[in-house]
């Protein structure tokens, strides 16, 4: 069945190894794959999620040693969230305190509970409280408990000056639907079982957010498959006017990508054929996978990369 919803989030870190303890030991989530940047190999490109690293699970970085940190703004990714059981709220406000992370109170939003914390480069999260309801999200059993790990991403909230025309590609391309408003915040829901929100809050006259350490690079939305994908790229141009780059295989998934109305970098990611493509589900993110194209490089990539041990 297709689903509507988020496939991955794409954020820019800074040093590798502090990314890498943060998500996988105070966050618990899987370091599912640990590859490159395919456009820059000498920048690792992490991949974190669920026990499978399925669809709406995952969050991706580009760690740059020394980058300058971002600015949040309009025509940027406000603030990402992850689906956490609602049972697990109060565990996981003590937990960021013992693990010395800056976080707010809980509040509600849209009738949720919601705890708001930042990374070590300063983006901004969210554990979004969903009650349990077997969406079949199996969460990786790590240095957090089964019955409080998240289970995957919740959505993310946009920034931009005019949400109505962000909320039409939602709705006519990637088959979300409004389903509630809070003021200036509007949320579209999809229908897969996790990272299926995106909260599109409209802000005129606000500085441009600025893309650096702890900003998130783009947002990608699921496809099934190619024919999916290119219905999608078709709606695009016929309905809105918007062309999309080429097809890019990413190994993992096939990408196209584009601007929306409010200038944020969305990409269209093909569910197939997923992380097990070149290694077991139980060995995921164990060893530095390369793509065939830059295999012959491997020596001269993995001296340039920064050490994680």
């Amino acid at each position: 069945m297709a689903h509507h919803g988020i496939h991955h989030v794409t954020a820019i870190a800074g040093p590798a190894r502090r990314n890498i303890d943060f998500y996988t030991r105070v966050l618990g989530l899987r370091l599912v794959k640990k590859t490159v940047n395919f456009d820059d190999p000498g920048t690792y490109h992490f991949y974190y999620g669920n026990e499978s690293g399925d669809p709406g699970s995952i969050l991706t970085f580009f760690p740059w040693e020394h980058v300058a940190r971002g600015r949040a703004g309009v025509g940027s990714t406000q603030e990402t969230s992850f689906h956490v059981p609602e049972s697990s709220i109060g565990y996981w406000t003590h937990r960021l305190l013992e693990q010395g992370v800056a976080h707010s109170a809980p509040e509600k939003r849209f009738g949720q509970s919601v705890l708001t914390f930042k990374d070590p480069d300063g983006m901004s999260l969210a554990l979004v409280g969903v009650p349990e309801n077997g969406d079949g999200a199996a969460p990786w059993v790590g240095d957090v408990s089964e019955e409080a790990a998240i289970r995957g991403l919740d959505g993310v909230t946009l920034l931009v000056e005019d949400a109505e025309r962000t909320g039409a590609i939602l709705t006519d391309v990637f088959g979300f639907r409004e389903t509630a408003r809070d003021g200036s915040l509007i949320r579209y829901s999809g229908d897969a079982p996790i990272g299926r929100t995106v909260d599109v809050r409209g802000a005129k006259g606000f500085l441009p957010g600025r893309q650096g350490g702890g900003s998130v690079h783009h947002v990608a939305f699921r496809a099934a498959d190619d024919a999916a994908q290119q219905a999608m790229v078709q709606r695009l141009a016929e309905h809105h006017g918007i062309r999309t780059t080429e097809q890019r295989d990413r190994n993992y998934f096939r990408s196209v990508y584009f601007r929306e109305p409010g200038g944020i970098l969305f990409e269209i990611a093909t569910d197939e054929p997923g992380f097990a493509v070149d290694e077991p589900k139980e060995r995921l993110g164990h060893e530095l996978k390369l793509p065939r194209f830059l295999e012959s490089r491997r020596r001269q990539i993995e001296t340039a990369l920064p050490v994680l041990a």
